[in-house]
């Protein structure tokens, strides 16, 4: 009898199907994992109800998944380092390796980088799944495959807190309680920030981030102006903020990194939102508020496992809602609604 691939394929917009799948075999230097958690992420409910983002069209069926862990099952015959039944989170982006931005160790701007669950390219959602040996991450037996799971937007929190320098005794504001900015809190936290002030639309996320460490919250009403929000700010944080983490992607909370942050200070952009955005930029030239960017992450899983391993950073309590890979429409559901208060759906393969 055939093993059971039981795999979620994303066809169309708001069409999510459970199929069979080939068990693929491992190339010389991959390992053939049997999955265990796989999150979903902002960007997987984006394709499912927009069908893109940005460039990136789904115009066939494309696998989902890529915040996951799993078990191996198999290896690929040049792979030394783990042995079947290692337990390993997954880092879903393999670049080629060799490009510049590679050699420079910013993989994350390869261009020809594979990106599980990013068109055309796909993901892990499914059974069983095969990976880059070199982009697995053992875990160690005190850590669970649903923490693992999690180191993929944890490495998204540790990538924007090192773009923005964060150190000790720094004052940060963090913009958006989704799971990227609750992340990024806690990293913030486990570096060094004296002070974290964050916002959002949604009273209920911003409970949670009080639970998490942040000395203070702010509940943005749409009916305040840009100046009294931002007095508001300094008020909360005692002064100018001297790093601000974008997590929202909305121009309002853009233009808002740049004016609440300190003369000569960061403001990080993690969020993504529309391609063109108006934003204050002479009061950022003439205040020298540097202005970065962040795509995804380089180098930085070994340290989220680092901080989840010690106990700098706990992840379990952004986990509120846990499927079978049989009710992956379900989960998705659960995700696309934000109904009973979701910050993050794990779906569970096996």
């Amino acid at each position: 009898m055939a093993q059971d691939n039981l795999t979620g394929i994303l066809y169309g917009i708001n069409d999510i199907r459970l199929e069979q799948t080939a068990i693929e075999e491992p190339g010389p230097n991959e390992v053939l994992l049997q999955m265990s958690c796989v999150g979903i992420c902002g960007s997987d409910v984006h394709y499912l109800v927009n069908g893109k983002i940005g460039d990136f069209v789904v115009r066939e069926p494309m696998i989902m998944g890529h915040e996951s862990s799993g078990v191996v099952a198999k290896l690929g015959k040049d792979v030394k380092n783990f042995k079947v039944g290692d337990r390993v989170a997954i880092e879903p982006g393999v670049p080629c390796r060799t490009c510049r931005f590679c050699k420079e160790g910013r993989y994350n701007l390869c261009e020809d980088i594979v990106f599980c669950a990013t068109p055309p390219v796909h993901g892990s959602l499914r059974r069983f799944y095969k990976h880059a040996a070199d982009f697995c991450f053992k875990l160690p037996d005190h850590v669970t495959l649903e923490e693992g799971a999690m180191l993929e937007p944890l490495s998204v929190g540790v990538h924007a807190c090192k773009r923005a320098n964060i150190g000790i005794g720094m004052k940060v504001l963090i913009l958006g309680a989704g799971p990227i900015g609750l992340v990024s809190l806690l990293v913030a936290k486990a570096m060094g920030a004296s002070k974290i002030v964050i916002t959002d639309l949604v009273q209920h996320r911003l409970d949670i981030a009080k639970k998490l460490g942040a000395d203070e919250t702010l509940l943005i009403r749409r009916e305040g102006t840009e100046a009294e929000t931002v007095k508001k700010i300094h008020e909360l944080v005692g002064e100018e903020p001297d790093r601000t983490i974008d997590a929202s992607g909305a121009q309002s909370s853009i233009r808002l990194a740049i004016l609440a942050t300190k003369s000569g200070g960061v403001a990080v952009l993690v969020g993504m939102g529309a391609p063109e955005v108006q934003i204050p930029l002479i009061n950022a030239l003439i205040r020298e508020v540097d202005i970065r960017g962040v795509f995804r992450y380089a180098n930085d899983y070994a340290d989220a496992l680092d901080l989840v391993a010690t106990g700098k950073v706990d992840v379990k309590p952004l986990i509120t809602h846990n499927y079978k890979l049989e009710d992956t429409l379900a989960a998705f559901e659960t995700s696309k609604s934000g109904q009973g208060n979701v910050i993050k759906v794990m779906i569970h393969c096996n």
